[in-house]
Formats: structure tokens, sequence, C-alpha cells
């Protein structure tokens, strides 16, 4: 049988420590930590290193910015629209409803939002309830990233822990097919 004799500290082969660890060196149990050689970084593209030159000069607060750029044209976009009045087959449409006839996970948030941003949310919780109630934790979610991001804030951290977001998902998955079963009362879901 072989041994393998302990380094003075009683921690792995002798002469194995954090300066014999690296490109081809052993790791705890005599395990190599990297292919002999090891692999050198890749060099960056130009696209990549123009994005990384432009993310370190930018202010703190682009980010933020770009995002509330991104939140305020997809409200535009519900806003110019009109979903509520639109017709089924009107561009741009859901491809899974204009297939199938199935309502998707997320048919009717468009037009929830456009109820809620003329403040009718009973209209809004009609055509997309979860995304009602997820809304104003989405909201709150993000302005405190924002916040912190562009000015430092401090706000309260959401405590959601990963049990409560698996239940959401899973009550957002029984909602979508129920949503589409053909009898009383989920009809009343349908949209």
């Amino acid at each position: 049988m072989h041994t393998v004799p302990a380094d003075p500290a009683g921690v792995g082969p002798a002469g194995v420590g954090p300066a014999d660890v690296g490109p081809g060196g052993v790791g705890p149990g005599g395990w190599p930590t990297t292919p002999p050689g090891g692999y050198p970084a890749p060099e960056p593209d130009r696209l990549t290193r123009f994005v990384l030159r432009l993310y370190e000069r930018s202010p703190r607060w682009a980010v933020p910015l770009a995002a509330v750029g991104c939140v305020a044209a997809g409200m535009g976009y519900a806003l110019l629209s009109d979903p509520a009045d639109a017709t089924p087959d009107a561009a741009p449409t859901c491809l899974l409803k204009l297939t199938t006839g199935l309502d998707c996970p997320g048919c009717g948030g468009t037009r929830a939002l456009w109820y809620v941003l003329h403040g009718d949310l009973p209209a809004a919780a009609r055509h997309h309830f979860l995304f009602i109630f997820a809304l104003p934790f989405l909201a709150y979610l993000f302005v405190a990233w924002a916040g912190n991001q562009a000015f430092g804030w401090r706000l309260p951290e959401l405590q959601i822990s990963s049990k409560v977001i698996v239940g959401f998902l899973g009550v957002w998955l029984a909602f979508s097919v129920l949503r589409n079963l053909p009898w009383a009362p989920f009809t009343s879901l349908y949209v």
C-alpha cells in the first residue's frame, strides 16, 4: 500500500500547499486542480472590450436609467396600442394563442397593464390576476435595486424565500392550465 506523507501542518501530501496549487497543481487527496498546463483565459473580442470599457466609464445611474427607459417603453407600448380594444388577430399577437387558441401564462398581461395605467384595477385583475398581485412586489424590488445602484439607497429588502417563489410559480402554472379548461367555472378565466 502506497502512502503519501502529510505536510507539517497535517493537511494533504507533503510539498503541496498554496504555492503548489495552480495550472497542473495537485489539490487535497492528490487530485489535480486543473488540467496539466492549464487553459489560458481567452482574450475578449472587440465587442466585449467595447462593452466593458463602456460599462467602466459610465456613471452608476446609467444602468438603472436604461432599465427605467425599458419599463417606460413597455408602458408606452401598452398605452399606444390599446390592447383592450384590439381584435384577437391584431399584430403583434401571442403566437401560442394564434396557433392553438390557448391562453399562454402571460396572456392578458398587456391588457392588465393597460387597465392599471388607466386606474381600473378590477378590469386589470380580470385579465391577469397574478400579474396584478405581483406588480407591487416587482415595483418595490425594482425601486430598491435602482435606488441602490443610482443613489446608494438602502431600502429594506424583501425577504422572499425560495419556497414562496416556487409556490408562486406553481400557482401560476395551475392558473395557466385552469384558464384553458373548457368547463365552468374555469371559462370565466379565459381572456
